[in-house]
């Protein structure tokens, strides 16, 4: 496995272990691949402005009243270099998950291009025959590869959604392809989507009734974000989620199901945008207390 780097150096920058040694643990995994961005580039350097804004993150939380990392033993992997092919990076992400959850350790990962998860989600679909998958994205990723990329990004959840009976449930999308569309109508029984175009008249319960009682796998784009929040992305879109849209999805899905694995993808930084990193981080934050903290 990668080596751990010190816990000054590593996501949240903490001086020391603030969590007992009996608490449960996460790792947070950087795994920079950029292989198929097909508009702005700039994800390879995501991982690590992730982790350098997180220095900057409050630890106290509001919502739980508390400093949710004092709940739980935190690590963090020293970069690594995605290997090969896109098929072998995302076999390389796979052992790195997986050798995770045989340790009993919540993995989050942190990208690189949206491409990573159907690597990090691989181990979770042979442990949890009832998975779910919450997506957080501008684009729906149905597609069956993109500029005869198989593994695209653009392909992420098609990929995901490869291994039945996995069903989505995805949010903030406002983007699709005439070629998608044949595949959404084919498997509406998996795939439940929630547009941005509609977010004045969603209902939460609705949104999470399918991730009920079930294990669940969280990936977010940050291009779910809306433009005017996160410009430091591939593809930045208007119409899309702002902060408040996207807390009470999370907070509540970690209620009804147990969230066993998490992925935080598509940040583009740029020197001028630090901004966008610290959003980035604190999402991660947010994902972790949710996890630890929601059934506390």
């Amino acid at each position: 496995m990668t080596g751990l780097r010190p816990s000054i150096d590593g996501f949240l920058g903490l001086e020391e272990a603030v969590a007992p040694a009996t608490a449960p643990r996460a790792r947070i995994i950087p795994f920079g691949l950029e292989a198929s961005v097909s508009y702005g580039g700039g994800t390879a350097a995501g991982p690590e402005a992730m982790i350098a804004a997180s220095h900057e993150v409050e630890l106290f939380d509001e919502t739980y009243w508390c400093e949710p990392v004092t709940h739980f033993q935190l690590e963090t992997l020293e970069p690594i270099t995605p290997k090969g092919s896109i098929e072998q990076a995302l076999e390389q992400l796979a052992g790195l998950t997986g050798a995770a959850l045989e340790e009993g350790i919540f993995p989050m990962v942190f990208g690189g291009e949206h491409a990573i998860t159907p690597g990090a989600i691989r181990p979770y679909l042979a442990r949890y025959p009832d998975l779910a998958l919450l997506h957080f994205d501008a684009h729906a990723d149905l597609r069956d590869g993109y500029e005869g990329e198989h593994y695209s990004h653009a392909a992420a959840i098609r990929r995901c959604l490869d291994h039945e009976p996995l069903s989505v449930v995805s949010v903030g999308i406002r983007n699709i392809s005439a070629s998608e569309i044949p595949f959404l109508e084919a498997n509406r029984h998996r795939i439940h989507i929630h547009w941005a175009k509609d977010k004045a008249h969603w209902n939460l319960e609705e949104i999470i009734a399918p991730l009920k009682g079930r294990p669940i796998y969280l990936t977010f784009d940050v291009d779910g974000f809306d433009a005017s929040l996160m410009p430091a992305t591939g593809t930045p879109e208007p119409g899309g989620l702002f902060w408040d849209d996207v807390m009470p999805i999370i907070k509540r899905a970690a209620e009804v199901g147990e969230i066993v694995g998490a992925d935080v993808n598509e940040l583009a930084p740029r020197p001028e945008l630090h901004s966008c990193d610290f959003l980035a981080a604190k999402l991660a934050y947010k994902i972790l207390a949710a996890k630890f903290l929601a059934k506390a």
